[in-house]
């Protein structure tokens, strides 16, 4: 017997469950059933997006090589003790790229924009930095253990998540679909 209607105790005025918080955890927020738009073609465009985005992290670390190189040239050799710091940086760059593009306003990478993807938490709340910064690090590691296998887990679930996804609570859908081009603006 469930503890709410059990008649142990509790406010008269719900019934006893005082304990209960909406049936424990929370629904989600999107349903691959009442709204399969949202999640048509996710992979698809996560395996775009995810290729744009890592245009977008390699041009700036290709650009740091290139000045330590002739940094190290002009000092004659000195500075290429800077390529001790570019790994560092480089994985510095990705987590904070993440991190404040999710946790922007549009909950998206400029992959994910350019492919009218948006990530969204379980229960529908916009990305924050710290959950982008966790899905770009968890995201590589699955892939570094599980390459290719890791699209794998997409395709057997209705909402399209990954294992990072599911570890994280978050779910990618098409921001096209949630926000609509409005009308054109009317001239009189």
């Amino acid at each position: 017997m469930s503890y709410y209607g059990s008649g142990n105790g509790g406010d008269a005025g719900n019934g006893g469950g005082t304990w209960r918080s909406g049936g424990g955890a929370q629904p989600p927020a999107f349903d691959p059933e009442q709204e399969p738009e949202l999640f048509r073609g996710v992979l698809t465009r996560r395996v775009f997006a995810f290729l744009i985005d890592l245009v977008v992290l390699t041009v700036p670390v290709v650009l740091g090589y290139l000045f330590i190189a002739v940094f190290g040239i002009i000092t004659l050799g000195l500075g290429w003790a800077l390529f001790w710091l570019a790994w560092p940086a480089t994985v510095v760059w990705a987590v904070v790229y993440y991190g404040a593009t999710i946790g922007g306003p549009h909950s998206a990478t400029l992959g994910m924009r350019v492919m009218d993807l948006e990530l969204r938490t379980w229960t529908g709340a916009p990305g924050y930095f710290v959950l982008g910064a966790m899905h770009a690090v968890l995201f590589w590691i699955s892939i570094s253990f599980l390459t290719p296998l890791v699209l794998l887990v997409g395709l057997f679930n209705g909402r399209r998540r990954l294992l990072h996804d599911i570890v994280l609570g978050t779910v990618v859908i098409n921001s096209s679909v949630r926000h609509p081009a409005g009308q054109t603006a009317r001239t009189f």
